[in-house]
């Protein structure tokens, strides 16, 4: 049985999961690891607190929310450095994409509970091609900030960044959008693709 790590997100008071993200973890016949970080705890104290619990995992799946923190920075280096394939969705991608000196800024006509919202460009040269086999997707869209830039490749576009990727690693890809929400033709297959990079 493979294990898939969740770190919990800061929601005001409260530590949260996504229970989309579960219930694909729990499809794929893989048991999800929540991992409940102090967020007010010095980061690098915090990591070695959580380490082992990392290492325990075969793969991550990095949720949406509202805000990273220093932590967030750190696992995801971590998660880099030692080619655990990780999927980034929506801020999980934003979160990879700001550890390789990615810088950010806000947006306000890209947050809608629509299932489909607009359509993307893949990269032809991406390992994400590779994967979906199209070079374009409509996918939803419930964002209020985006990434301007990163030294990760950019695998996506449409007006803004979409989705990078470091093809050189077994799977680190992040989204911009919530393929868990949709489950169409298109997030099975990136999903498929991300299962099977962790046997």
């Amino acid at each position: 049985m493979n294990y898939i790590g969740i770190i919990g997100r800061k929601n005001d008071n409260k530590i949260t999961f996504n229970q989309e993200v579960i219930n694909v973890i729990n499809k794929y016949n893989c048991i999800p690891i929540g991992i409940i970080v102090d967020f007010d705890n010095e980061p690098n104290i915090e990591f070695n607190k959580i380490k082992n619990i990392i290492d325990l995992c075969d793969g991550f799946i990095l949720q949406g929310g509202s805000d990273y923190y220093d932590i967030d920075i750190l696992i995801t280096k971590y998660l880099y450095e030692n080619n655990i394939p990780t999927l980034g969705i929506c801020l999980g991608m934003q979160t990879m994409a700001m550890t390789f000196n990615g810088t950010m800024s806000e947006i306000n006509n890209h947050n809608s509970k629509n299932e489909y919202v607009h359509d993307i460009k893949i990269n032809e040269n991406s390992k994400l091609y590779n994967i979906i086999k199209k070079d374009k997707i409509f996918v939803n869209s419930r964002h209020n900030s985006y990434i301007v830039n990163t030294d990760l490749d950019i695998s996506a576009t449409n007006n803004i960044i979409e989705a990078i990727e470091d093809k050189n690693k077994k799977f680190f890809i992040g989204v911009q959008w919530h393929p868990e929400s949709i489950m169409d033709e298109n997030s099975i297959l990136l999903f498929n693709y991300f299962f099977l990079s962790i046997k």
